[in-house]
């Protein structure tokens, strides 16, 4: 069964970091395009960072620098490492993994900052 668990989110000060984790069952991740998204309040939801099958990565402009998108193989798992978190970075954080026409989404997980 194809299943993306997220897990990590918390409350966090401004300037702090998070690591999310995307606990992936039913493919491997590493044949796969993973990606991390997130929605604020009020807002669409917006595409962070990707990891394609060949690690190539990508960033959205605004986590470019402070955002690191990585997977671990053995775990079948993929990270988002997030520093110098700013408020506007408060959002639920989701995964999502894209296998041909199929897309496989986690439930989400929330990410608060305090100023």
């Amino acid at each position: 069964q194809m299943q993306l668990m997220e897990s990590g989110g918390g409350l966090v000060q401004a300037g702090g970091s998070l690591r999310l984790s995307c606990a992936a069952s039913g493919d491997i991740v590493s044949r796969n395009t993973m990606a991390w998204y997130r929605q604020a309040p009020g807002k669409q939801r917006e595409l962070v960072a990707t990891l394609m099958a060949d690690g190539t990565t990508n960033y959205a402009d605004s986590v470019k620098g402070r955002f690191t998108i990585s997977r671990h193989n053995a775990a079948n798992t993929v990270y988002l490492q997030m520093n110098s978190l700013k408020p506007e970075d408060t959002a639920v954080y989701y995964c999502k993994r894209t296998i041909g026409n199929l897309e496989n989404w986690g439930q989400g997980t929330q990410v608060t900052l305090s100023s």
